[in-house]
């Protein structure tokens, strides 16, 4: 039987006359799961994942670090559909290493001591991830598991439908158009164009500079779209050595 939680979403969606579908109770969410944060994540058209909501206060920082360094468990489930259960970040630290160096400590920093990321998927399509966390080590019930995956399959049902729907391939679960880093795909562009290179290594850039100032990725894209900030060929902004 579906968790309340669900059953009143399910209810909502059922009335919701806005534009694309009700947002998720991801508060509710996240109590029913025993988790302090959620995220969900979308790869809109087979793109790079994308932050659409969130709850928590630590869990844009855990989803900004992880777009700084290109790596780690929300990237890896909605990229390649891997579900990554991390119940002690700390004692996950010799295969986070491994996977992605640099990022467990990073994680740490925040007052993160478990992540769990579930996998969006139908079939082979890959829709995105939900990443919870807590600022306690310790692993999700059997019940919580049962919870989460029942969650992200509805999840994953919704997107493919809403999509089909509608024929947009992009934030199918919020009532207002844009993503959460979409100033970093708009500054992103603007760095290309101003070094004649190519978006990959543009992002790079950006990554670069925002993990070599110990800065979160949506604040050095909000300076170069203001104008403040201007990186050069080495993705250095002016008075860097």
């Amino acid at each position: 039987m579906p968790h309340p939680v669900m059953i009143e979403y399910l209810r909502a969606l059922s009335a919701h006359t806005g534009v694309g579908m009700a947002s998720l109770p991801l508060e509710a969410c996240a109590d029913m799961l025993g988790l302090d944060g959620l995220a969900l994540l979308l790869s809109p058209g087979s793109r790079k994942a994308e932050l659409v909501q969130s709850y928590g206060k630590r869990t844009s920082a855990l989803e900004d670090v992880q777009q700084v360094q290109g790596q780690g468990p929300s990237l890896d489930a909605a990229q390649f559909g891997n579900l990554l259960l991390l119940p002690d970040v700390a004692e996950a630290l010799a295969f986070s290493t491994l996977r992605w160096p640099g990022l467990p400590s990073a994680i740490e920093a925040l007052d993160v001591r478990a992540v769990f990321s579930f996998p969006l998927r139908i079939g082979v399509i890959a829709l995105g991830a939900l990443t919870g966390h807590r600022t306690r080590p310790g692993p999700m019930t059997t019940d919580q598991l049962a919870d989460a995956f029942g969650l992200a399959d509805t999840i994953a049902q919704i997107t493919i439908a809403t999509a089909a729907q509608t024929g947009l391939p992009h934030t199918p679960l919020l009532d207002e158009p844009g993503l959460h880093f979409a100033e970093v795909h708009q500054a992103t562009g603007m760095v290309a164009a101003q070094l004649n290179i190519g978006i990959d290594h543009a992002l790079i850039r950006l990554r670069g500079h925002a993990f070599s100032h110990g800065l979160p990725l949506l604040e050095v894209a909000r300076e170069i779209l203001a104008l403040r900030l201007f990186l050069d060929d080495d993705g250095r902004g002016p008075g860097n050595e």
